[in-house]
């Protein structure tokens, strides 16, 4: 199966290596090109623009950083929508709001395309080893005939029916972790400024019933000041915003998801944005000062 893919950013490039792995011939393209080659040296071909892949793959997946980004793709000169039509499907996996992908689902509709929203819960570390979590609504034949794709990328996929369920599902869920990761760093910094030891505060957590993957996986690197981005700060902050609109729209008080969001606020202006989300660690140790 030939596959476009339109994306290869932190996430992407794991993602379409993982394709290129088992079997699958990709169409590549990205906003800075140069991000391309290494994918290409693999064995994938390059697409001169996002109508130029989706001209020559039935189905093209984008993973792309944000809702303008996703619209941009889609709607600029040479962007999707000039090569969509007719037996080809358009497969967006980015982070978005539903109203983004209402709008980019109507507007392929309009032309005769299909299309999901295929949103993903996990990082780097997932995507490179091809156990992501895959949110998937939207047109269900397009989600039959792109499942063995899915497959490869992730350890599980659901489809959760019409469009805008994804990216709700998906901004449910970051809005959960982004509070998570505040409550834990908000610990971290009362025990060190309360005379206890982190490391043996790591120990308890991860010994107890809240125990978590992320906690453990994080926390050491936290208390070595290491913040390599597996999730950029910038993203998680975004999509705390776009969950609080959605609480928003549907009447639900989110006093906690809200703090959380002004502590990676602050993160963005202490220039942290780049950083792994865990960094806002350090905003948070910053505001204890």
């Amino acid at each position: 199966m030939e596959i476009g893919f339109l994306g290869l950013g932190i996430m992407g490039l794991g993602m379409g290596r993982n394709l290129l792995k088992h079997g699958f011939k990709l169409v590549v393209w990205n906003r800075t090109l140069s991000k391309c080659d290494e994918l290409i040296k693999e064995g994938a071909t390059l697409g001169k623009s996002p109508a130029d892949v989706v001209k020559r793959c039935k189905i093209t997946i984008a993973m792309l950083a944000d809702p303008a980004v996703a619209l941009s793709v889609v709607f600029d000169k040479d962007g999707v929508l000039e090569s969509i039509g007719p037996d080809k499907s358009y497969v967006d996996m980015s982070t978005v709001d539903s109203s983004t992908s209402c709008s980019i689902h109507k507007a392929i509709a309009e032309k005769g395309g299909r299309f999901l929203e295929a949103p993903v819960s996990g990082s780097k570390k997932p995507a490179e080893d091809g156990t992501l979590i895959i949110l998937a609504a939207g047109d269900e034949s397009v989600y039959s005939e792109v499942l063995p794709a899915f497959e490869v990328m992730g350890k599980k996929s659901f489809y959760l029916g019409e469009v805008g369920n994804g990216a709700r599902y998906k901004l449910v869920v970051n809005m959960i972790m982004g509070s998570m990761i505040n409550a834990f760093s908000e610990g971290l910094v009362l025990a060190d400024k309360s005379g206890l030891s982190q490391q043996t505060l790591l120990e308890v957590l991860d010994l107890g019933a809240i125990a978590t993957p992320m906690f453990k996986m994080k926390g050491p690197s936290m208390l070595k000041d290491k913040f390599d981005p597996a999730f950029p700060l910038k993203h998680q902050q975004k999509d705390m915003r776009l969950a609080l609109a959605l609480g928003d729209e549907v009447s639900v008080s989110m006093p906690v998801a809200a703090a959380s969001n002004e502590a990676f606020k602050m993160a963005k202006s202490m220039g942290l944005g780049d950083l792994d989300f865990s960094a806002v660690y350090k905003a948070v140790n910053h505001g204890s000062a």
